[in-house]
């Protein structure tokens, strides 16, 4: 598609209200992926917002817009490093997250992602068949949006997400603020000396993330939960000694958290690297496409150039080397060796992973790509090389001591770069696709995507003290008293604590890890079986549902259960395009905001609970209000969605 010479594209409005946009999808993806260890895509929304702004502001353009959602799409992606920075807490190197080094690694990683994915563009999404569903579905939008008769379009989403977003927030405050509701409820009972443990969430963000999900991965997770809480918990609990006579609520979450989530990680592992299998041919083609690709292409068509590709590259690989000499330092000044081999690891790894990610989110979309899979190869390759050169004894004997404490803390503090170049190039070409097909120009949605990155950055470090500080991580609080029960689960960090810890320490329990590979085996075989049957079962799906707090689970399956049903009763599929997306998507947003908001009342208070009213003796109702609340919501979800489906 060619640009229309007339068009307005990369505008100064365009960067200050994407910055806006940024700040708000940063923050909560941050939120959300502690507590349920997943992301939404923001492009969608992003670009239903861009569209009400600028329509208000007047002139705006479908170029324009595109730049808008391009931005806030790589800061809401940034984000990602929450799977990170987070386990530098769990093993104790850290008490808080320092903004240089948190902000910088996020950016420098970010941003390498951003240059990985520029020589890949051509092959993987112009002259590439890969169907890149959340990128045609966000230039949908921008398209409806720009048309005469879908001028009421971007109000009407953008209306429906806000409503979506101030229930959301008006029910958090009340849970979370108040604590007049609950966000959760469980029933634990026995048979004999195995236990059982239902349980549900009234959680909106997780209401929101269980319908963009789908009924497929919501019913995986779902099915994660009948594998934990229903077989696993029970069975463990009946042949094991409850030596410290725990009570049996205690005893079975006891088990769960250290045997039953090693069966999940090891589910989770077999399951990711199986995926990355299958798509090893197709990745290595669109690889030797990309590189093979003629040179001369057309200057609307042209991406960054080789020169600034560069010199940006020489940058930020300084910047990376300084930023992890700055981390070492106040350890040892034997820094060379250590700071040359995990920048280095970050250019080569990071490259090869964003050539494999990007083309899986072509292929499945950005939400099915196995991020978690690429994090958990890097954990296992990175404290490879760093026990290869410690036994060379090539590291200072620093790296050694305490367990090989230091060596653990600078292999999650390379991972955190890692995991931000590959997070981001999961998600850039998908934004790239949708600028190829409204007509952008690749070289200003480049460098919009690099300032994208920087601004999410900053944002990072002070809404992840904020949320340490107000609510803590499972397994670390920052305060004593505090309740472990409204700790972020941060499932990721968990796993890349324990995984590191336990390769180091050559302490892992492969017993529980060897359980969860052979499980994965036999998911992986049943999944099989279902698709030939037109059905599914995806296993990573499954063993994250063993891995995350059984209220998680059973949430984000409604939230799935809610979208499979509207899509019967509307006759229309589960799109990104749908209301649907926009309600789900507020109802994220607002429950994340106002965790923030109350997380910064907790800080300047001192108080995990500042808010609290139910001293009253209203808590004996709380869950009750929870519960018809909850249900107050998914019903006004459905009439919403019903009354307004063909919005846009």
């Amino acid at each position: 598609m060619q640009q229309p010479a007339s068009s307005r594209e990369l505008t100064v409005r365009g960067l200050i209200i994407g910055a806006l946009i940024t700040v708000v999808f940063t923050a909560s993806n941050t939120y959300l992926g502690l507590k349920i260890g997943l992301t939404f895509a923001s492009s969608i929304p992003a670009a239903v917002i861009s569209m009400a702004v600028l329509r208000m502001l007047g002139g705006g353009s479908i170029l324009e817009n595109n730049m808008v959602q391009s931005q806030a799409s790589a800061a809401g992606t940034i984000s990602t490093v929450f799977a990170v920075f987070p386990a530098l807490i769990l093993i104790g190197h850290w008490t808080r997250f320092p903004y240089l080094e948190t902000a910088g690694l996020t950016a420098a990683g970010g941003m390498a992602g951003v240059l990985f994915t520029i020589p890949l563009r051509r092959a993987l999404v112009n002259d590439s068949p890969l169907p890149y569903p959340e990128g045609v579905a966000a230039a949908q939008i921008l398209r409806a949006g720009d048309t005469q008769t879908g001028r009421g379009n971007g109000a009407s989403g953008l209306t429906t997400l806000l409503l979506g977003t101030l229930i959301s927030a008006v029910f958090s405050f009340f849970s979370g603020g108040l604590r007049v509701a609950a966000d959760s409820a469980s029933v634990v009972f026995s048979s004999g000396s195995a236990i059982f443990r239902l349980s549900t969430g009234f959680s909106m963000a997780l209401l929101g993330a269980g319908y963009l999900v789908g009924i497929t991965g919501g019913l995986a997770m779902l099915f994660g939960y009948i594998l934990s809480w229903l077989i696993a918990v029970p069975w463990l609990t009946a042949i094991t000694p409850n030596t410290d006579h725990l009570a049996p609520a205690a005893f079975a979450t006891w088990i769960w958290m250290h045997k039953v989530r090693f069966i999940g990680a090891g589910s989770i592992a077999l399951a990711s690297v199986w995926t990355l299998g299958e798509l090893a041919v197709p990745v290595i083609r669109g690889v030797k496409d990309a590189l093979t690709s003629a040179a001369g292409v057309s200057i609307d068509k042209r991406d960054l150039s080789p020169r600034t590709i560069g010199l940006t590259g020489a940058g930020l690989f300084v910047l990376i080397a300084v930023l992890l000499t700055m981390f070492l330092l106040p350890f040892t000044s034997h820094v060379i060796v250590p700071v040359l081999f995990g920048t280095v690891f970050l250019f080569v790894f990071g490259f090869l992973t964003a050539a494999a990610c990007g083309y899986m989110a072509g292929l499945v979309g950005s939400s099915s790509s196995p991020i978690s899979g690429i994090v958990l190869i890097a954990t296992i390759l990175v404290s490879a090389f760093m026990l290869g050169m410690d036994s060379f004894g090539l590291l200072p004997a620093v790296f050694s001591e305490n367990g090989h404490h230091l060596a653990i803390a600078f292999t999650i503090v390379v991972l955190s770069a890692v995991v931000a170049a590959a997070a981001i190039s999961n998600d850039n070409l998908q934004d790239l696709k949708t600028g190829q097909l409204v007509g952008a120009s690749p070289w200003k949605q480049e460098a919009v995507l690099l300032l994208g990155c920087g601004v999410g950055a900053l944002v990072v470090p002070p809404v992840l003290n904020l949320l340490y500080q107000a609510y803590g991580f499972a397994g670390a609080l920052p305060r004593a008293g505090m309740d472990p029960a409204r700790a972020l689960a941060a499932p990721q960090p968990a796993i890349i604590s324990m995984v590191s810890t336990g390769i180091f320490e050559r302490n892992l329990d492969w017993t529980m890890i060897s359980a969860g590979l052979l499980l994965g085996v036999i998911l992986i075989g049943l999944d099989r079986l279902l698709r030939r049957g037109g059905l599914a079962l995806p296993p990573l799906a499954v063993g994250i549902g063993l891995y995350l707090p059984p209220a998680v689970s059973t949430t984000l399956a409604i939230g799935a259960l809610i979208g499979w049903w509207l899509q019967r009763r509307t006759g229309r599929a589960q799109g990104e395009t749908g209301p649907g997306t926009m309600i789900a998507s507020g109802l994220i947003v607002g429950e994340s905001l106002m965790g923030v908001a109350l997380a910064a009342v907790s800080g300047l208070t001192g108080s995990d609970n500042a808010l609290s009213v139910t001293g009253s003796g209203i808590a004996p109702w709380d869950t009750v209000t929870g519960c018809l609340g909850f249900l107050v919501v998914c019903w006004w979800f459905v009439a919403r969605v019903r009354k307004t489906s063909n919005y846009i």
